[in-house]
């Protein structure tokens, strides 16, 4: 790829429609039916006559969890960049979520505190609230409203290949064995997914799967709130520790309005620091976190906690792939899934139907495996990482004591003066919270001048 990582993600975050996008499938099919296999049959609808969502779980979209889905009752929010690829996939959205209880949080009703300071406000984006289960069930909502999309409660079992393309999809269906001939076949299994073994299995190269540990432990609750979003001071907020001022070994703490009127508080440790499970250490825990938290613990629980464990961050590199089927392409966790106190997953899925469809608009090579695609992705996955496997590689290599290559130790010297910055420096925190919220890429903030700015304003402060 020749054009730099900031052109191609600039590229990939605009909003307009292709204009005449061309019919090239007769059947497509995504497997799995959670919110990246939506958007990306979204833009198959527009270049397939037929488009499959052949998934595992029941689904419904009365917006409520799935089984497939064990994050789905943790916090969740649509960042600016995945919330502007939405509406652009899904007009109206924004509005039909909030008409239904979603909570639109303005510049001034959100926050990011680190180490108990507060960052200073940065531009004027909006960030959109509501539970994980509200949320996909909203765009299902849209996308299965669309004349040429349909699914089929079914679990995946293989491919089948002709002419080293995809050609069918396997299923079972009410215990009977089914297969599907397709045209292009979209991979949304989630980070379990099964497509690495399936194409080794067929004599094709496996992607390289890349493992970060992290060992976070996540506790959420629900809480009953009795004001109304515009009467909110703050509606969202995330307080984020570093080991010295880090509460009861707390790395994190969340607190959004969500639909239903209620607060969703969320709680994260990592290692040995269990997230608080009782009502009680929750709220003793909630008191020593910004007020907000306990404003909105204060109020009558609504739900029990809930609690969730992820062992580790992954990623599958498909760009570069010597031999691998043409007609297949993965979206989603099923390439890559990040630690989720930074909030990426939705927003990465629906960059990834961006890559999707730049992809299929650019006169694709249908015949070859799909490297185009696979290159705007990596842009994307490789600006999520940066973020959230970076300072999750940090933390470990200061845990462990590792040796840290003099090139890597100056790219987290010049990180952490500019996220120090972000408190006192609104260039600055304008600057990181437009890759915070994925709307521009990590390399954006090498800029030295940048990074001068923010070692000067650390200085003063």
């Amino acid at each position: 790829m020749t054009e730099s990582p900031i052109a191609v993600f600039d590229k990939l975050t605009r909003v307009d429609l292709p204009e005449r996008p061309p019919v090239l499938f007769d059947t497509a099919c995504v497997l799995g039916g959670s919110i990246a296999g939506l958007l990306a049959a979204r833009v198959l609808a527009d270049h397939a006559r037929t488009v499959r969502i052949i998934e595992r779980d029941e689904v419904n979209v009365q917006g409520r969890p799935r089984a497939g889905v064990p994050q789905d009752r943790q916090g969740h929010g649509l960042l600016p960049g995945g919330l502007a690829q939405i509406e652009r996939w899904l007009p109206g959205f924004t509005r039909e979520a909030q008409d239904l209880g979603g909570v639109l949080v303005g510049p001034d009703q959100q926050v990011v505190y680190l180490d108990g300071h507060r960052q200073v406000r940065s531009g004027d984006t909006r960030i959109l609230m509501g539970s994980r289960p509200f949320l996909e069930s909203r765009i299902r909502r849209r996308v299965l409203a669309l004349p040429n999309v349909s699914t089929l409660s079914a679990p995946a079992t293989g491919l089948e290949y002709r002419n080293n393309a995809v050609s069918a999809v396997r299923y079972v269906a009410d215990g009977v064995d089914g297969v599907m001939s397709v045209d292009f076949v979209v991979d949304a299994m989630g980070r379990a997914s099964k497509l690495s073994e399936w194409v080794e299995q067929a004599g094709y190269d496996r992607p390289r799967l890349q493992r970060l540990r992290t060992g976070i432990s996540y506790a959420t609750a629900l809480f009953e709130r009795s004001d109304k979003p515009d009467d909110l001071d703050l509606a969202c907020a995330l307080a984020q520790f570093s080991p010295p001022s880090s509460p009861n070994g707390l790395a994190a703490g969340a607190v959004n309005a969500i639909e239903g009127d209620q607060w969703l508080v969320m709680l994260m440790a990592y290692g040995d620091h269990q997230s608080s499970r009782s009502i009680e250490a929750f709220r003793s825990t909630c008191a020593k976190l910004p007020p907000i938290f306990g404003k909105a613990v204060s109020g009558v629980m609504s739900r029990e906690i809930v609690t969730y464990h992820q062992a580790d961050s992954r990623r599958r590199d498909f760009a570069g792939l010597a031999h691998f089927p043409a007609r297949l392409v993965s979206v989603g966790d099923a390439v890559a899934s990040f630690n989720p106190v930074y909030g990426q997953g939705i927003s990465s899925a629906a960059l990834h139907a961006s890559c999707l469809s730049e992809y299929l608009v650019g006169d694709p090579a249908l015949g070859m495996p799909a490297a185009k695609f696979f290159a705007l992705q990596e842009v994307v996955v490789d600006a999520a990482w940066t973020i959230s496997a970076g300072g999750d590689a940090a933390r470990l290599d200061a845990i462990e004591g590792a040796d840290v290559p003099v090139d890597v130790q100056r790219q987290r010297w010049a990180m952490d003066q500019l996220i120090r910055a972000t408190l006192v420096d609104e260039t600055v925190a304008h600057a990181f919270s437009a890759v915070a919220f994925m709307l521009a890429h990590p390399f954006s903030l090498g800029d030295p001048a940048l990074v001068e700015q923010a070692v000067a304003a650390n200085q003063r402060a």
